[in-house]
């Protein structure tokens, strides 16, 4: 369920910038996360959506901004808060990020192993448990190169919520799928955020399928948030960035449909 309007947010961003050298990527970036949500930011490739990411996770360090969680500001000198955030806040990488050497159940473990103080026995159950939750329980003796795409972003979601984390990071899910696994990763994602009541944070540049998928929607753009709102609110904005954003998209997709028609006469 999504928080109130009057409920304050479960991640706050303010001023987040961050840059590599001389060149800038985020440049004040100004966001918020209400709990509960299913909430996307969408971009064209190189903008800086996953190094947004990265920042939130703590994988990447911002150079100026703050970034808060349930009102408390997560900085490096609060070891405790920091601590609890990542607890709380599970990543599902881009690649998957599977151990290729270790078993469906192993990688469902590690997290609890590397995270927690839980027994073996409790550490199987519980990772059982998620495998069970996403349909991945008579596989658990199989090594990720054993499975299909598919099942291998389900085992990733699966090591990514056994830690009954609060806040889960999406890192391009669908990255390099065709239209059809696309619209299957976005209906996993819905389906068990709403099974286990986790706020999603997604960054994609798949934009009818975040359409559909999400709460709401950012638009991150010249490093900065240039749009935020509904999906409804997004479809129908007069903003020129925002309309030439959506012109693009639907440009490189009737192109790529093209192409395609045309190889199949080939």
């Amino acid at each position: 369920m999504i928080a109130s309007s009057t409920e304050p947010p479960l991640l706050k961003v303010d001023q987040l910038a961050k840059s590599f050298g001389e060149r800038p990527v985020l440049e004040g970036v100004d966001l918020s996360i209400p709990r509960g949500s299913v909430f996307t930011v969408l971009g064209p490739s190189g903008t800086g959506k996953s190094v947004f990411l990265k920042c939130l996770a703590g994988v990447m360090q911002q150079d100026s901004g703050m970034i808060s969680f349930e009102g408390r500001p997560l900085v490096a000198t609060d070891k405790e808060t920091l601590t609890d955030f990542r607890k709380r806040c599970s990543f599902l990488f881009q690649n998957n990020a599977l151990f290729d050497s270790l078993s469906a159940l192993e990688n469902v473990s590690l997290p609890l192993e590397q995270t927690t103080n839980l027994d073996s026995h409790e550490i199987q159950r519980r990772s059982m448990d998620a495998l069970s939750q996403l349909e991945l329980e008579s596989f658990r003796d199989r090594f990720p190169s054993q499975m299909s795409g598919g099942m291998q972003k389900r085992l990733a979601l699966a090591r990514a919520i056994v830690t009954r984390p609060e806040l889960v990071l999406f890192d391009e899910p669908t990255a390099g799928l065709d239209p059809l696994r696309r619209n299957a990763v976005f209906s996993m994602i819905v389906k068990y955020q709403r099974r286990f009541n986790f706020t999603a944070l997604i960054v994609t540049h798949d934009v009818p399928e975040a359409l559909v998928a999400s709460n709401r929607v950012a638009l991150l753009n010249g490093g900065k948030i240039c749009f935020e709102g509904t999906p409804d609110d997004f479809s129908s904005s007069l903003d020129p960035v925002v309309t030439g954003y959506r012109d693009s998209t639907d440009a490189l997709r009737e192109s790529l449909a093209s192409i395609k028609g045309q190889a199949q006469h080939i």
